[in-house]
């Protein structure tokens, strides 16, 4: 089962289990929409892999399988692979 983690690694915004502006690559990184195509060009900074949408978790679901609380989040940002 996905973790659907709860924010952007780039910015902190918000990412709700529901929210169709998750990005994530195979390892789960999850950016927002804007950074996944504005910042980092649909490739993850951490693997360089493709950043799809996450998929969502309908709400009756994400109440006996809430999202992860965890926030994973880069203190400086994130830049494109170079």
């Amino acid at each position: 089962m996905l973790e659907l983690r709860p924010s952007c690694e780039c910015c902190d915004r918000d990412l709700p289990g529901d929210s169709a502006d998750a990005r994530i690559c195979s390892f789960e990184c999850t950016y927002c929409k804007d950074c996944a195509d504005q910042v980092l060009q649909g490739r993850c900074p951490n693997c360089g892999g493709e950043l799809v949408a996450r998929p969502r978790r309908p709400p009756e679901k994400l109440l006996s399988s809430p999202a992860s609380t965890q926030r994973v989040v880069k203190p400086q940002g994130c830049k494109a692979e170079q």
